[in-house]
């Protein structure tokens, strides 16, 4: 009588490295993944610098090329809510994720799994940023710790966003209804903010809103801590003065109220 093999579940963190591996091994497979941090990060850096950089006055040091930076990295990091919703729909599409429940795994495995990923998918398009950024005339300024606490921030925010993309994923039905809500949401968010333009110049109702605009905390935060501009003026809005903690406040803000939500509505839509 042959014993059968005996089954090691593993911890929720082993579990979840699997998962991050299985996700990585499938961009190196269909490298077409990664566009959206390589070459469309570049292409809108080098669009936006070279099309309105003589357009747009700001007060970095070494004008808007360097200040620009900043918004680019602010709205890739936005995306990777995209990310995650698109691969997570896909994934509960095509039954893998019912596949995964049959097996003695823990349930929050599949989310961190895919939390992991996004991120380190999300990392790609800031180095690749940053390099492009060095070749147009972008530079620290900054210490090395606050060098560091901007790179910190992009995570964080970046770590937020996910939640929105797995609370998206988890209610659509389709990878093409993902494709609309996210980018309906996603695109005037960023673009309703300081990432590509001040707001001084602004509508006086359409400055406040930008600079209520996380984003434009995100962005204004890394910025000062890269010492691409000043401190915001005086009558600017109360998270453009303190933009690290105000990007602080919102994402824990936004994490505790997507978090539980996308949790509740990925169970439902995987224990039907």
């Amino acid at each position: 009588m042959i014993d059968r093999p005996t089954i090691r579940t593993g911890s929720l963190l082993s579990q979840s490295l699997v998962i991050t591996r299985r996700n990585l091994i499938h961009i190196r497979r269909m490298p077409e993944m990664l566009l959206d941090v390589t070459i469309q990060p570049v292409m809108f850096v080098l669009l936006f610098a070279y099309v309105f950089g003589g357009a747009i006055a700001t007060d970095a040091p070494a004008g808007y090329n360097e200040w620009l930076l900043g918004g680019i990295m602010g709205q890739t990091i936005a995306f990777a809510s995209f990310i995650v919703a698109v691969g997570l729909t896909s994934d509960i599409d095509k039954g893998i994720v019912d596949r995964m429940r049959s097996l003695p795994i823990h349930p929050s495995a599949v989310l961190v799994g895919r939390s992991i990923s996004s991120l380190i998918h999300s990392s790609i398009g800031i180095v690749v940023m940053s390099l492009t950024g060095l070749l147009i005339g972008w530079r620290i300024r900054g210490t090395f710790v606050e060098a560091v606490a901007a790179y910190g921030l992009l995570l964080l925010w970046g770590f937020t966003m996910i939640w929105l993309g797995i609370l998206v994923g988890s209610r659509m039905r389709s990878v093409e209804a993902v494709n609309g809500v996210m980018f309906t949401t996603i695109f005037p968010l960023t673009f309703l903010s300081n990432a590509f333009a001040p707001t001084e110049d602004m509508e006086p109702w359409l400055r406040t809103i930008a600079e209520w605009n996380p984003i434009s905390a995100l962005v204004q935060a890394i910025r000062v801590l890269w010492g691409n501009t000043p401190p915001a003026p005086a009558d600017a809005a109360l998270p453009l003065q303190n933009p690290v903690i105000a990007t602080l406040i919102w994402c824990f803000a936004l994490t505790a109220i997507l978090a539980p939500l996308s949790i509740r509505t990925f169970r439902n839509r995987t224990q039907q």
